[in-house]
Order: C-alpha cells, then sequence, then structure tokens
C-alpha cells in the first residue's frame, strides 16, 4: 500500500516514484542562414518563421512507445552562442535502447529515424543548417556518426565538404539558390528517458495553468526536454491493443463513476509532464523543479508519478528524495 507522508505546504507528495529508462539521444542546433522580420517570429502563421517552423515539424510524432523515436526542443538560442552566429533551437531525439542488440546497431537503426526527420523537417525549410551539440557535460560518452550516406547524399552526389566554423560540413545544393549545411560528425549518446510528474487538480483549468508552471520552469533545466510538453494522459501499464498503449484509464476522472477508479475524490484533472535528460542528475533536477514551481498553485491537491511497480525501467527516481 502506498502511504502519504510527505506535504509540500498544503500539498500531497505521493510516497512512490517515477520509473525511467536507458535511453540514446541525438541533440543538435538548428539554425537559420538569414533574418526576418520581427512580426513573422511572433504571428499566429509559424509558416513564415522558417526556424519555429522546422523545430516544431521535426520534433512531433511518432514516439517510442510504438517504437519509433520521440523529439522535443530543449531550448532557443541566442546568436552569441551559436557557431554561425545565426539564432537558433536546440532539438533532443530520443530512442529507446535496449541490452538485447548491439550498439552499432542500435545507433544506426537510431540515425536512420532521425535523417528521415532531418531531409523531410528542416532540410525541406528554407534556410536551415544543422550543427552537432553536445553542450558542457564532457562526462557522456557519445558515439560518432557520419550523417554522409543518409544526409549528405541528397546532394545526388553534387554534395561537398568544406571546414567553416573550424567544423567538418557537408554542403548540399539547393534549388533556391543557397546550400544546406550539416556537420558531417554528431554524437550519440545514453540518457534517461521517462521521468514524470502527476499533478492533481480540482478543474481541467488548473490542471492546465498548473502544468504550464511545471514545464516553464523545467525548460530552465540544461539538456532536458519535455517530448510531449504537457501531456493529457499517461499510457495504461498493461494490455495493449495492437494500435499500441491506451489511455491509463483507471486515472481518467471522466471514467471514475463508471469503472473501478484509482481518481481520489475531488479530482478532475490529472496531467503528466515526461521528462528525458541526457543524465539522471539532470532529469531529477527537472523534477525537483516541476515540483517547487506549482507550490503556490490554487487548485492543486497531490503530486504523484508514473511507473511500472519497477519491472520495466531501469531508474527509480523517489519524489520524497526530491524534496529538501
Amino acid at each position: 500500500m502506498v502511504e502519504i507522508s510527505i506535504f509540500l505546504k498544503e500539498i500531497e507528495i505521493e510516497d512512490t516514484y517515477a520509473e525511467a529508462f536507458t535511453g540514446l539521444f541525438i541533440r543538435i542546433l538548428v539554425t537559420k542562414e538569414i533574418e526576418i522580420e520581427e512580426k513573422d517570429k511572433k504571428q499566429f502563421f509559424i509558416e513564415r518563421d522558417p526556424l519555429r517552423l522546422a523545430a516544431y515539424r521535426a520534433t512531433s510524432t511518432p514516439s517510442t512507445v510504438v517504437g519509433r523515436i520521440e523529439a522535443g526542443i530543449e531550448r532557443w538560442v541566442e546568436r552569441d552562442e551559436t557557431p554561425d552566429g545565426n539564432e537558433g533551437v536546440i532539438l533532443q531525439f530520443w530512442k529507446s535502447y535496449g541490452a538485447n542488440k548491439g550498439l552499432e546497431e542500435q545507433v544506426k537503426d537510431f540515425f536512420w529515424e532521425v535523417s528521415i526527420r532531418i531531409r523531410q523537417d528542416i532540410l525541406s525549410v528554407p534556410f536551415m543548417r544543422i550543427f552537432d551539440w553536445r553542450g558542457r557535460d564532457n562526462a557522456i560518452e557519445y558515439i560518432k556518426i557520419d550523417t554522409e550516406e543518409m544526409v549528405g547524399r541528397c546532394g545526388g552526389g553534387h554534395e561537398y565538404f568544406s571546414n567553416e566554423y573550424g567544423r567538418d560540413i557537408i554542403n548540399i545544393p539547393l534549388m533556391m539558390g543557397y546550400d544546406f549545411k550539416i556537420d558531417r560528425y554528431i554524437g550519440c549518446g545514453r540518457g534517461v528517458a521517462g521521468g514524470n510528474i502527476w499533478y492533481f487538480c480540482d478543474s481541467v483549468k488548473s490542471g492546465w495553468n498548473t502544468a504550464l508552471a511545471a514545464v516553464k520552469s523545467i525548460k530552465e533545466v540544461d539538456g532536458v526536454i519535455t517530448p510531449f510538453y504537457v501531456c493529457p494522459s499517461g499510457s495504461a501499464a498493461e494490455n495493449y491493443p495492437p494500435i499500441g498503449p491506451p489511455t491509463n484509464y483507471p486515472f481518467c476522472p471522466t471514467l471514475k463513476n463508471r469503472i473501478e477508479s484509482s481518481v481520489p475524490n475531488g479530482v478532475r484533472s490529472i496531467p503528466e509532464i515526461v521528462i528525458n535528460g541526457i543524465t539522471e542528475k539532470s532529469v531529477k533536477e527537472a523534477m525537483r523543479r516541476a515540483i517547487y514551481s506549482v507550490e503556490r498553485e490554487e487548485d492543486l491537491l497531490k503530486i504523484s508519478a508514473g511507473n511500472y511497480g519497477g519491472k520495466l525501467g531501469d531508474y527509480r527516481i523517489y519524489l520524497k528524495e526530491l524534496i529538501d
């Protein structure tokens, strides 16, 4: 039986843990070659802002729960941080890691999926460039990937190599009159995927506001993403139909009076925030901030996390260990 033994002000923190998994990640920086008007960065039609368009296209579905890859926006980057002096965005791509298959083969399969997103969602948007982005954590070991075969050959044999910004660059000529540039070598690392926080709120509106406050605080942590931003439902732990995991129906408030429900009285919304990070430390820090950032949110009744009884994941991140 789970005991409620922790409190943060008036909010109950369930004495439980998030079950997380080892995952492979690729972290890239996408920049745009030209400057656009400020109004185009803010207007409703994101197609007028190539960088926003590429970032959202490349990080959309599918997901690891259906055997593919998932992605997210880590943060937007100012000119003084990028190799080419242009505005950019850091994107992360993730794939499940399994010990039953060779690492080299898994990395190749992973980059095949990532290369599709690069070719179809970034190269196909005007003025984009791609750089490897490994950040400041030198303790992470990276496997080097040569992008020439799966991306560079989009040049049809007319791609060429150069050394720019202190990097080996592949240049792919495009009809629009410029070359698409991508780092020839990109790193793949092993990180932690599936850290999560659940918020038990008394209305859908308070659930939304609480989750938004949490995501905002998580964005301040280096090396993490929220691949589903605000997730409206976790997945059931078992009984998967052929299409993939169903919603976590015992925790769906609209089913409270129709099934054997796990939704406490007074709770009408349970949003989930999923967190992937390049290290276990970064995931824990993101989860910690996701707890403390909402301590003043009205109508938040309890904080919890999702797990599978410790049967599937490589990590157990206990909520009580995140509370000072």
